[in-house]
Order: structure tokens, then C-alpha cells, then sequence
């Protein structure tokens, strides 16, 4: 198996430090290693393993992808002998159950490590707490905890699925200062900056599926693709789209060899459906709300395609009905310093809305910080 590509100087262990501070040193290396899994390791979490022999990191590794080797399978595998009484730094605990690839726990417990640190608890249910535990009862130093937060961060959407089976949501807009996301006549290109719009195509490449109502789709034909970033594969296209109104040329359903799939209710004419699949496009006949496609089921549907994370792009009908139905776990906004005005233009969220501001849904963990001419304001719902 092929070593990692290891990670910078800067991040290699250097003078003796106190315990705790190379622990963390560690640990945020095996986090970093993580990360490289974005957009590949789904549904899988991303997890990271660092191993130190004598104060030197002697192997490392991450999980690639489901039916690859896990981290710590990776890393012990590069390590061979020198993981004899060796420290670990594991950013999830160690699986315990067959899937893809045998269980993890096993190799882990019995390749003479001396002490293994791990980040987190793994949240599926078929493994928490029993890879700590068959550590312990190999006689195996663990400790637990360190840098949980950012281990839970960035398995966000990994938790969301494995404990609901359904995918975590994040909501994307681009919207003017007074909350515009379309002039008067629908035109909609560009309110936001190239750089904002880069940052798009990198959330893209890392979700598994992106997702439009069928407004959107009429009015901007979007392909959204993940463009001008390297990208293990495309995302699954989504369209929530009621009566099976997107064109059978529309560009959503051409962009990829992956096929689009198109939400309907049965109240959809089947010859629009026929034209569809024709098209290439798969059609999910699903159960509506008021008229339309029912959410909750959508994601149920979304969910059993294994698809942990989902970002919705648009538009405002779309984003209120899953900001009303509480649907939305992410936020992710870019305004863009202009003024567009007109009572007819689009706004970013539409629906009812609440009567009361003391009603209006706050964000929590909100960070700011301009993205080239505009602001990305991100929070959680």
C-alpha cells in the first residue's frame, strides 16, 4: 500500500514539550490527515491516525474511501515492527463490526501499541465505546477526548446520518444587502464575487448531493457540477420538483454521467416523466405536502442512497420551506455589499415567515469573514 503523502515540516513533532501540548500537536496532525477524506470518504467518517515510536512519527494514515483500508489499518500497515510499544493518535474510535472491510478494534489491539489517544466516540450505534473497550481489555492505554469538539466538527455529517439516517443539510444562498437573490426579471448572475463562487464549487465537491427546487432550475438552468476543484466525484443532483416540470434538456440532468434525480409526486404527468427518464434523468416518485414534494421524505429517501451530506442551493421557496419545517442544520450565506431592491425581486427565504421577531430562527457558532468583495456569514440552526 502506497505511504501518504506526509504532511509539512512545520507539523512534525521538534523539541521534548510538555504531555498535554504534543498530545495536541498529534492529534491535530491526525486531524489534518482527516481532512484529506473530504468528499471522498462518505458515507464513511473521515479519521485520521498518527503513530510515534521515540518521540518520531514513524507512520500515518486516513481513510480514502469506502472498501479502502482505514486510517489506522493504513498507518499500522507502514509501521510494521516499529508499532511495538508505540503511541497512537486516532481521531475516531477504532470499529468494531464488519462492513466494507473487516473490524478495526482487533488489528489495533494487537499490534503491541503502548497507548492509543482518540478524539472521539464513534456515534454508531454498532460501535460506541466497544473499540475503546476491547483497547482496555487488550491491555492498551486510552485516553479519550482530546480535541473532541474538532473531531465532531468535522464529522458533522457523518453523525447526523449514522444516528438518523437521514443526511445533514446545509443551506447555501447568495443574497444581496437587503436580502435579494434575483432582480426583478429573475436575473440572478452574478450577485456574489468569483472568489465566493469558488468557495461554492469546494462545498460542492465535498457534499454528496446538491439540491434545487424546480424554480431554479427555470429560471437559471444550473448545472451544479463541482468545477475548478479536484473532486473525487460529482455530487448527486437534486431536483425538488412536484409536478416534473424541469426540461428534459435542462442542464442539471447533461452535466455528469452520474444521473440527476428529479423529486415528484404522483399528481406528475406521467408524460413529463417519461421524458425525463428518457432524458437520463431518475425520477423519485415520492409523498407530498401541501402540493408539493413532502421534505421529510425526501430526505428519508436522500438518506437510504447513503447520502450523509446534503447542501440545498435555491431558491427562496425551497429555503423557507425547510427553514419552517426545521430542516436546515448549516447555514451558509454570502452578501454581497449591493442593493437591489424592487417589492417584485425574489427574497432569499420566502414562505410564511414568523409574526414575531422574538420568534425569528437565530444561529448559533456564527462565524464571519469576507470572501474576497462580499461576507460569508456561517451558523447552525
Amino acid at each position: 500500500m502506497a505511504r501518504p503523502a506526509p504532511l509539512s515540516a512545520a507539523a512534525s513533532p521538534g523539541a521534548p514539550m510538555a504531555k498535554a501540548d504534543t498530545d495536541r500537536r498529534l492529534m491535530r496532525r491526525a486531524l489534518r490527515l482527516a481532512a484529506r477524506g473530504a468528499g471522498r470518504a462518505s458515507p464513511n467518517p473521515m479519521v485520521g491516525a498518527v503513530i510515534v515510536q521515540g518521540g518520531q512519527v514513524v507512520a500515518e494514515g486516513y481513510h480514502r474511501g469506502p472498501g479502502t483500508a482505514h486510517a489506522e489499518i493504513v498507518a499500522l500497515e507502514w509501521a510494521g515492527a516499529k508499532a511495538c510499544g508505540a503511541f497512537m493518535y486516532l481521531t475516531l474510535e477504532p470499529c468494531t463490526h464488519y462492513g466494507r472491510t473487516p473490524p478495526c478494534a482487533p488489528r489495533v489491539a494487537a499490534a503491541g501499541l503502548a497507548r492509543v489517544v482518540i478524539a472521539s466516540e464513534d456515534p454508531n450505534p454498532r460501535v460506541s465505546g466497544g473499540g475503546i473497550a476491547a483497547l482496555r481489555q487488550a491491555g492498551v492505554e486510552v485516553e479519550v477526548g482530546l480535541l473532541r469538539e474538532d473531531e465532531n466538527h468535522l464529522n458533522e455529517a457523518y453523525r447526523k446520518h449514522i444516528t438518523t439516517a437521514r443526511p445533514f443539510v446545509t443551506l447555501k444562498l447568495a443574497l444581496s444587502l437587503d436580502g435579494k437573490i434575483a432582480t426583478r426579471t429573475g436575473q440572478s448572475r452574478w450577485i456574489t464575487g468569483e472568489r465566493a463562487r469558488r468557495i461554492v464549487h469546494r462545498l460542492r465537491a465535498r457534499s454528496d448531493a446538491v439540491m434545487v427546487g424546480v424554480g431554479t432550475v427555470l429560471a437559471d438552468d444550473p448545472e451544479l457540477t463541482a468545477r475548478g476543484v479536484r473532486a473525487a466525484r460529482q455530487p448527486l443532483r437534486v431536483v425538488a420538483d412536484s409536478q416534473a416540470r424541469t426540461p428534459p434538456a435542462a442542464k442539471i440532468i447533461h452535466a455528469s454521467d452520474r444521473p440527476a434525480l428529479i423529486a415528484v409526486t404522483a399528481q406528475a404527468p406521467d408524460e413529463r416523466l417519461r421524458g425525463l427518464r428518457a432524458a437520463g434523468a431518475e425520477v423519485a416518485v415520492l409523498p407530498e405536502r401541501d402540493g408539493r414534494v413532502d421534505l421529510d421524505a425526501l430526505l428519508d429517501e436522500l438518506g437510504r442512497r447513503e447520502v450523509a451530506s446534503l447542501l440545498v442551493e435555491g431558491g427562496g421557496k425551497l429555503a423557507g420551506s425547510l427553514i419552517e419545517q426545521e430542516l436546515v442544520d448549516k447555514a451558509v450565506f454570502f452578501i454581497a455589499p449591493k442593493i437591489i431592491g424592487g417589492a417584485g425581486a425574489p427574497t432569499a427565504v420566502a414562505g410564511r415567515g414568523v409574526a414575531e421577531v422574538a420568534d425569528a430562527r437565530r444561529l448559533r457558532d456564527v462565524r464571519c469573514r469576507r470572501s474576497g468583495e462580499d461576507f460569508m456569514i456561517v451558523g447552525y440552526l
